[in-house]
């Protein structure tokens, strides 16, 4: 039987991703909904292909440029068009990989759904985890790290009672060499030079401060349940 999905930041890094997965293993996955920015454009197209059931945008305004791009197709937007999506019973999984605190309500609304959530977005888990973990455990839901380091770690665990210690690798940012002085001087053009990944502005200044890889340890603490004690970063250039 198909899983019904939907992709949650569809037009995103992440979410197109998930979709040439759905293009792989087309007898596995149908999608449900797909919700988006403002990207219209590029939704239209992934509406033409993926034909969901509904779809959202993060403004009125938006709606209303994509209802011109397409047809029979029901048109939410906003915070609580996603909380609409998620908490939609025909889902059997929720891909959230939307930015910022917008993943927490929806993550929630899977939650109570008793949807299972794969998570790629750290700021519900940051500002939450405890509410998140708890609600998820108790309503029998997983919640599936589909991101980065944790995602790497969760498909190394067999039994998190056997974890002694977690080791998170950071690639250093474009300041791993630089002096206290060069640092304290630098460009926004030098903070945004990371040496090995093309992101969006925000994350990459917080990789350049590793305020990121900070986040990455509460997110990690949260979903595998070590103690602060038992995770460790590790500098690792070659990622």
């Amino acid at each position: 039987m198909k899983k019904r999905i939907s992709i949650l930041g569809s037009t995103g890094s992440i979410g197109t991703q998930a979709l040439e997965v759905v293009d792989k293993m087309p007898d596995m996955f149908d999608i449900f909904a797909l919700a988006a920015g403002n990207n219209v454009e590029k939704l239209a197209a992934q509406i033409e292909k993926y034909k969901p059931k509904v779809v959202c945008v993060k403004s009125e305004k938006a709606a209303q440029a994509l209802n011109k791009l397409v047809s029979g197709i029901e048109i939410l937007h906003g915070n609580e068009g996603l909380v609409e999506i998620a908490g939609n019973t025909e889902n059997n999984l929720i891909l959230i990989s939307v930015t910022g605190m917008t993943g927490l309500f929806p993550t929630l609304a899977a939650i109570n759904s008793k949807i299972d959530v794969a998570l790629a977005n750290k700021e519900t888990l940051v500002a939450a985890g405890d509410i998140v973990m708890q609600r998820a455990k108790k309503n029998g839901v997983q919640i599936i790290p589909v991101d980065s380091e944790h995602s790497a770690i969760h498909q190394c665990i067999k039994n998190p009672e056997h974890i002694r210690k977690l080791i998170i690798t950071a690639s250093g940012g474009p300041f791993r060499t630089k002096s206290i002085e060069e640092i304290q001087n630098a460009t926004v053009q030098e903070t945004l030079a990371h040496p090995r990944w093309d992101m969006g502005s925000k994350i990459t200044v917080d990789s350049a401060t590793l305020m990121n890889k900070g986040l990455e340890v509460i997110e990690a603490h949260q979903l595998f349940g070590v103690d602060y004690d038992n995770i460790d970063v590790v500098i690792h250039p070659q990622s």
